[in-house]
């Protein structure tokens, strides 16, 4: 188990003005596993290069359990990548390709196969081991580029989109896999995503990057519960965001004024802001001392399980979650009593 300090990584490609990856960095604890998670194009591959030693920074530290890796080769660091797109041998069996790590360093043939043979159970693929890449699904070939990277035992183990080639079904399959694997073994895992879903089910830390820059690091309930800006709400599903100002216990806005209840790690300052709450944190027809404001159902959306509601409220429109097992019925052109409970509501800069 190991863990990996990024210190102030810059990459800035020959021939460009712009830094892919900027003043980078966090740490990645020992035995966990970490999303870095963003759209395209924001330096999320990248990085994952960089600790893997495929590139080099431009500035700053890659240390491995407090050791500055940067200056051992790639094929020494440590640190295995499993790439989006498998990068199977195809004129090798499967059992060739999973044991190919353990043959480059010298390993005895005999341990080798009962080491192939172990990988290929861990990743329930426990008979294909004579079988050619071309012969195996998808998902398959996934989980062998998994085994292969497993095999020689890394110290990092790096996920490069692992799921984004796979369909719905297979996604799901891949994914628990993944999570079973890495909780087992305790290796210290990155993958890197651009579903905000498939990051919030795997990861125990998520970091949200921008445009090469870290937006913020934190845990999956912290983007729901405490984003740090209004991008990262909206990155998170956030839909409701109402002009505002923060004024000591008071948040101000012109559909009326709140209560607000100060959370730990509130980041917003006094003045100009904005008031998020998420949908499913609001209530409707609900009894309250403060916080409740009347509103009109524009939109009706039944989704099965729950309700969606677009409300209109003055001048601007929210949306809530209600729950499909609540009684009372409300449909489109109801007024509604609306309200925003003081501990879920977040105020973020604007």
């Amino acid at each position: 188990m190991t863990q990996v300090i990024l210190d102030k990584i810059q990459k800035v490609y020959s021939g460009g003005d712009v830094a892919a990856v900027d003043d980078f960095s966090l740490e990645i604890p020992t035995g966990k596993l970490v999303a870095f998670l963003g759209p395209s194009g924001c330096g999320k591959t990248t990085t994952l290069k960089m600790i893997a030693g495929l590139i080099q920074p431009t500035t700053g530290r890659i240390l491995f359990d407090g050791e500055d890796v940067l200056p051992i080769p790639a094929e020494k660091r440590g640190a295995v990548m499993v790439f989006q797109n498998y990068l199977l041998f195809p004129y090798m069996s499967v059992g060739d390709n999973v044991g190919f790590g353990l043959k480059m360093r010298g390993v005895h043939k005999r341990v080798i196969a009962e080491r192939v043979a172990e990988m290929l159970a861990l990743v329930k693929l426990p008979d294909i081991a004579k079988r050619r890449p071309t012969q195996l699904s998808g998902g398959q070939q996934q989980r062998v580029a998994l085994a292969r990277a497993l095999i020689t035992e890394p110290r990092v183990l790096l996920l490069d989109e692992p799921l984004s080639n796979l369909d719905a079904h297979l996604r799901d399959e891949m994914r628990d896999l993944i999570l079973s694997i890495q909780r087992d073994l305790a290796v210290t895992t990155v993958f890197v995503t651009h579903d905000q879903e498939e990051a919030v089910l795997l990861a125990d830390q998520i970091a949200l990057m921008f445009d090469g820059l870290l937006l913020q690091y934190a845990s999956p309930a912290e983007f729901y519960q405490r984003p740090i800006s209004e991008r990262a709400a909206r990155f998170f599903g956030g839909v409701n965001f109402i002009p505002a100002r923060r004024e000591n216990g008071m948040v101000r806005t012109d559909i009326g004024d709140f209560h607000f209840a100060a959370q730990e790690g509130e980041r917003a300052p006094t003045g100009t802001a904005v008031m998020t709450i998420r949908p499913e944190q609001i209530r409707l027809n609900d009894s309250a001392e403060n916080n409740l404001i009347k509103g009109r159902i524009r939109e009706r959306i039944y989704v099965g399980t729950y309700t969606r509601y677009k409300i209109t409220l003055g001048d601007h429109e929210i949306e809530a979650i209600r729950s499909a097992d609540l009684p009372g019925a409300i449909g489109v052109g109801d007024e509604v009593d609306v309200h925003f409970p003081a501990d879920r509501i977040w105020v973020v800069p604007a």
